[in-house]
């Protein structure tokens, strides 16, 4: 059982509360997500299985994108609805203060990780200094906002206001840092009230299923659907036995990462440059260990 499962993760559960019931309902260990969701997040959540769990890091490396509420005038403990009030204020913004600090933030900049996540300091989660409440200095990560637009009218309600955008982001961005510091352009707080990934890399919603759904028919994605951003060399006779072996083969080709793939489009191996000698590419990841990949 080798390929690419994607669940519409529902609330309350956690990412590895969805890979455990998976690997119960397919009879299998090796499965490894490729993207954490927080328990009160809904959405795409990528699943890699058997052969595919090779390509858990190269998908975590890819964009996602979602759909996230707001609530100005409020802050929590986790910077979002679920946590401990800290601070309320009144606010009074307009739609286009609004959009004003939401586009703001289009490119790259330091984002400080949030307190309550896994993010290790000094060799301990972040969350473990926050619940024995101790201080602790929070580490900057550079990450970029490739898209980002108001998806409703602002709200008004006791003194707070409410909405809904839509963003595209790199690897290692925390939506509710992000609203932390648009909140921050606005000279005010705010938190995050909801949040759905709507897309990781070039797999969506409309490729997913819900988690009580899934079963042993269930159809995976095939695992080159992970791989469409690479050139696709297709190999056979000597060639094919050098990639079957792994061996170093001659780069003369456009890329500097090759598919391989097989007369059926299976495929066999990504290869990269090798750093010693530019003029060769080395085995990177291999899938011939499985003809049904």
């Amino acid at each position: 059982m080798n390929g690419i499962l994607v669940i519409n993760k529902e609330q309350n559960y956690t990412s590895r509360d969805v890979v455990n019931v998976v690997s119960k309902k397919l009879g299998t260990k090796k499965i490894g997500h490729t993207g954490t969701l927080d328990p009160m997040a809904t959405g795409v959540l990528v699943l890699c299985i058997g052969q595919a769990t090779k390509l858990v890091e190269l998908l975590m490396d890819h964009e996602k994108e979602y759909i996230a509420g707001v609530t100005l005038g409020i802050l929590t403990d986790t910077l979002d609805v679920t946590g401990t009030v800290l601070k309320e204020e009144e606010v009074a913004r307009t739609k286009e203060n609004i959009e004003q600090a939401l586009t703001s933030f289009l490119g790259s900049y330091d984002q400080e990780v949030p307190i309550y996540s896994a993010v290790k300091v000094k060799g301990k989660k972040l969350y473990e200094y926050a619940r024995e409440k101790k201080e602790v200095e929070l580490p900057k990560k550079k990450v970029t906002i490739s898209s980002i637009e108001l998806l409703d009218e602002p709200t008004c309600h006791d003194g707070k206001i409410s909405f809904t955008f839509k963003t595209t982001v790199s690897k290692g961005t925390y939506i509710r840092s992000l609203i932390r510091d648009i909140a921050s352009r606005l000279n005010t707080i705010g938190v995050m009230t909801s949040l759905e990934r709507t897309r990781v890399g070039e797999y969506t919603l409309e490729d997913t299923c819900f988690l009580d759904q899934v079963d042993h028919e269930t159809r995976l994605l095939p695992l080159k659907t992970a791989l469409t951003q690479y050139q696709q060399v297709e190999v056979k006779d000597d060639l094919l036995k050098k990639i079957k072996n792994g061996a170093k083969v001659s780069h003369s080709y456009e890329s500097d990462i090759i598919l391989f793939v097989n007369q059926q489009g299976t495929p066999l191996a990504l290869y990269k440059k090798d750093e010693k000698n530019g003029k060769m590419l080395k085995s990177w990841k291999m899938f011939v260990s499985s003809d049904s990949i």
